[in-house]
């Protein structure tokens, strides 16, 4: 399943149903050199080159169903519509 959120295409999404977590990754899972948190407070990870390989989206059904989308700043501001999430926010 792909993830589109602005110019970053996600190819893996992992949603935590019971901390409403979406853990989103691009490319074979790796750990981050460095991680940012956005001021939304959700959480950017980096690989060596600063290129960004995941994303992390905290409490993302309740922001999207308070608000009806989600703020992410990556590090341009992205509106996301609820229809960009639906299929990853499944529980696995």
């Amino acid at each position: 399943m792909n993830v589109r959120i602005g110019h970053l295409t996600f190819d893996h999404a992992t949603y935590d149903e019971l901390g409403d977590v979406l853990y989103l990754q691009i490319g074979e899972r790796q750990a981050a050199a460095a991680s940012e948190d956005t001021p939304e407070g959700h959480v950017l990870r980096f690989d060596d080159a600063g290129k960004i390989i995941g994303l992390t989206i905290i409490n993302a059904k309740w922001l999207l169903a308070r608000g009806g989308e989600l703020t992410v700043t990556l590090p341009e501001q992205i509106h996301v519509t609820p229809a960009a999430l639906e299929a990853a926010l499944v529980a696995a």
